[in-house]
């Protein structure tokens, strides 16, 4: 196992993208928890520790079906932006705390979740930090809202704007992550995994957010993102529909026990 990224401290990389990831990233379907409650990983009282939650999308998911949530996230500015976002939730707790060290107590969680966030954990360490924090029989789940790069031409010319403004794009993908990892994390061939269909509709304000959100392209201050922005614009005008582009996904779920 290992890192799946090497680099930048990955703590930090979204500092500066805080705001616009707030706005701009897509909420996760109502369909997975269903998906999860069918094959037994979720019950009704499950205690959830949502690992490298970031603003809170993911835990928001959670909450808002009842369950306790550990909002676990070593960035200040991502944390603290979820602790305004889900300020009103009293079964959020927010965590300052790593993968591989959550700070939470032994044999206390009986789902631990990462959203988006798996690919930039030390597998090893993190395994190591779940298998304490979880109860008897506890569950991981693992899951990404995957962009289709190529089902229309918008995507097609999006995916090719990222590799061409991208700075390590290719390197901290999610993408790189294979079975073999699953394997090596969960064990050979002990995690399942399902998708459901999610989307986002945007206007060119809202792409222009959801571009800048990502920690792999020049940030907005940057000397090239004046010329990237450019590009986008003429990207959008060309496929818009009645003021509109759609990010398409397959919310990819990977769920087993350690």
């Amino acid at each position: 196992m290992g890192f799946f990224i090497l680099g930048m401290n990955t703590t930090e990389r979204f500092s500066n993208r805080v705001e616009n990831y707030v706005k701009y990233r897509p909420t996760y379907p109502s369909d997975v928890l269903v998906r999860l409650r069918d094959v037994g990983v979720l019950a009704e009282n499950s205690v959830v520790a949502d690992i490298g939650s970031g603003t809170g999308i993911s835990s928001k998911l959670f909450l808002e079906n009842g369950y306790d949530v550990f909002g676990v996230e070593p960035n200040t500015e991502m944390r603290e932006a979820a602790e305004e976002f889900l300020r009103n939730e009293t079964r959020f707790h927010s965590v300052n705390g790593t993968a591989e060290e959550t700070n939470l107590k032994d044999n206390s969680i009986d789902l631990v979740l990462a959203g988006q966030a798996f690919h930039w954990f030390n597998a090893e360490k993190s395994k190591l930090e779940f298998q304490r924090i979880l109860k008897p029989n506890g569950n991981v789940v693992l899951m990404w809202n995957d962009r289709r790069m190529d089902a229309t031409d918008f995507l097609k010319s999006y995916e090719d704007l990222l590799n061409y403004f991208g700075t390590d794009y290719k390197n901290v993908s999610h993408k790189n992550i294979d079975e073999k990892n699953f394997d090596s994390f969960f064990g050979i061939k002990k995690w399942n995994h399902f998708s459901v269909e999610n989307f986002q509709d945007f206007t060119f304000e809202g792409l222009k957010g959801r571009l800048f959100s990502s920690s792999y392209v020049p940030a907005e201050d940057h000397p090239d993102s004046a010329f990237m922005e450019y590009v986008l614009k003429k990207i959008f005008m060309r496929y818009q529909e009645n003021g509109l582009v759609r990010f398409e996904y397959d919310t990819i779920v990977y769920y087993g026990k350690l």
